[in-house]
């Protein structure tokens, strides 16, 4: 019974520091989340602009940031601002930099998409009512556009939540950074420490994501239905 793993996880503050590891991570997530919601629905609204040039660039974007890798942007953030423009990121704000860039791109066509699946008639009958283009999109589009989004919203958070894994390689002391770190510290007193470390690092995840991942799905059946 004495060499039972689980027991790593509740010497001195090891529990507390992988609660704290998990804050950071969401603290990343959410700040991202926030920054990209404001600017993916501008982003989104440009994107449905008539000029070309316009919707050539936007493309262009949103294609660049689902090809290359949130590894790799993190990687050009963090080391290659310090190195080529002489700016020192600290790794929280390299990362929240990085997937504000990527959840901008992704909510961007979201709302790119959502705008275009309102009918045109919608449009013209606002119009023939007398309303403002204004009040169009006050009263008839972004109310709709607000509840097509939502279940969207919510995975696109949760797959950020996840991906935070990664700023681990950037020297962000987060929840897998700190479940090493705990893991390390005993390699040799208790070797199947990573089994239960890493264990309750995906419960933890699981607990978080779970939530906003099944509220996605009642939400996207439910506008369906």
């Amino acid at each position: 019974m004495q060499n039972l793993g689980i027991r790593i996880l509740f010497e001195g503050n090891n529990f507390l520091r992988l609660f704290g590891g998990l804050l950071v991570s969401l603290k990343i997530a959410v700040l991202s989340m926030v920054l990209s919601v404001g600017l993916g629905i501008l982003l989104g609204m440009v994107m449905t602009s008539k000029k070309r040039p316009v919707r050539f660039f936007t493309r262009i974007y949103l294609e660049t940031v689902r090809i290359m890798p949130q590894l790799v942007l993190l990687f050009l953030v963090y080391f290659g601002a310090a190195k080529h423009l002489n700016v020192n990121f600290s790794g929280e704000m390299a990362a929240v930099i990085v997937f504000t860039f990527w959840g901008t791109a992704e909510m961007g066509d979201l709302v790119r998409s959502a705008l275009e699946s309102i009918p045109v008639h919608q449009y013209q009958s606002g119009f023939g009512l007398g309303m403002t283009e204004l009040q169009v999109y006050r009263y008839i589009v972004i109310p709709q556009t607000i509840r097509r989004l939502l279940p969207s919203v919510m995975n696109l958070l949760t797959r950020m939540i996840k991906t935070t894994s990664l700023v681990v390689l950037i020297g962000v002391i987060e929840v897998v950074k700190v479940g090493k770190q705990i893991i390390d510290s005993s390699r040799y007193t208790v070797p199947d420490a990573a089994l239960w470390v890493y264990g309750v690092i995906f419960i933890l995840y699981f607990v978080i994501c779970y939530p906003f991942s099944r509220a996605a799905a009642l939400l996207d059946k439910k506008l369906k239905d």
